[in-house]
């Protein structure tokens, strides 16, 4: 016993010393959040996502986000940088960026416009064949290319989720809190790339209004929305749209007829909102192996708003067996599609 006692005394100090020395990867800002909202009302727990049918089932691997084709084909983008399409069960390579297919959407010609987080705004025609767009503007470059919308003119609105850091390490920028994140637009007309929005804290799905008068933007880690006005008198403003929400907001869409859906791939823990108002503890755990970080809540989760920015309905796998960690909900006709990071599935929902 006695040895054994020693063993871990030395253990401890072993780390201490370790942590005492080991930069941390991170300079991290304090910030306090509100305190969580009542799941209650638009927001109390149901099974509605345990209803949802389950597309290629074991054959995809973390299908992200996903779009469907004029032929009503199914396409999304994996881990192992493949966009895989789908259709009758059968699961075909579409394509391979050799990065991280993430946001994506069809323009009006057919092709299949895509953020990989390592590639860039990319152009996937339909026999596909991959065209860069966009790697940086201002002279920044992208580190992070997350989300899209393409407005009926073409332009496409984006989102760098962070300058600082990349995909992997896409839970440094939660602790650091600091704002790294971009949004903006490209035009295919002369192929420039501008700045809407910058310094925001990771800046993630994308989706504009019904009238296309503004645009949304997520910012994950401070659990809100941002709307930048297109049109009117407010155009060229920001500000608030949604605060506050149940979760860590990742890709959104709007429904072109008023409302949008988001996903939340973990509701709020209160040991991540204690920690966001402790830099050095965030600084600390930084330092350590993935494997000893907080790990999130198995849980799925959507919810929809409507364009004053209400909560209107929500989504709730609450066991987290049959979706879980929701990073996409597609609205497409009468249902919704469900993408993860997490899942080897995708969900098809019938909500009409």
């Amino acid at each position: 016993m006695k040895k054994l006692l020693g063993l871990l005394a030395l253990s401890i100090a072993g780390a201490g010393t370790y942590l005492a020395v080991t930069p941390s990867p991170i300079d991290p800002l304090a910030w306090q959040p509100q305190p969580a909202p009542a799941m209650t009302g638009a927001l109390e727990p149901n099974d509605a996502l345990m209803k949802a049918e389950l597309l290629a089932l074991g054959q995809v691997q973390g299908p992200e986000d996903s779009a469907v084709d004029a032929q009503g084909r199914l396409y999304a983008g994996l881990h192992d940088g493949r966009v895989v399409r789908i259709a009758e069960d059968r699961v075909e390579t579409f394509a391979d960026t050799g990065g991280r297919p993430l946001g994506m959407d069809f323009d009006a010609a057919g092709n299949l416009i895509l953020a990989d987080a390592y590639k860039g705004l990319l152009r996937i025609d339909p026999q596909g064949q991959i065209e860069v767009l966009s790697t940086e503007t201002d002279g920044l470059p992208f580190a992070f290319t997350d989300d899209l919308d393409i407005a009926s003119d073409g332009r496409i609105y984006f989102t760098d989720a962070s300058s600082r850091f990349q995909q992997p390490d896409y839970l440094l920028d939660l602790l650091e809190g600091r704002p790294h994140g971009r949004l903006m637009r490209f035009d295919p007309a002369d192929g420039t790339t501008e700045v809407l929005l910058d310094d925001l804290y990771f800046a993630n799905g994308v989706a504009l209004s019904k009238d296309e008068d503004f645009v949304l933007v997520n910012e994950t880690y401070r659990y809100r929305i941002q709307r930048y006005w297109l049109k009117g008198d407010k155009a060229g403003q920001s500000e608030v749209f949604a605060d506050n929400l149940p979760g860590m907001p990742d890709n959104l869409q709007g429904d072109g007829a008023g409302t949008f859906w988001v996903a939340l791939p973990t509701p709020r823990k209160g040991d991540a909102d204690f920690l966001q108002n402790q830099p050095w503890l965030k600084a600390q755990l930084a330092k350590l192996p993935r494997a000893l970080w907080p790990k999130p809540t198995l849980y799925g989760l959507a919810i929809a708003l409507d364009e004053q920015g209400e909560i209107v309905q929500s989504l709730h796998d609450t066991s987290g067996s049959h979706l879980r960690m929701v990073t996409s909900v597609k609205p497409v006709g009468d249902y919704l599609y469900l993408g993860s990071l997490d899942n080897d599935r995708i969900g098809r929902l019938r909500i009409r």
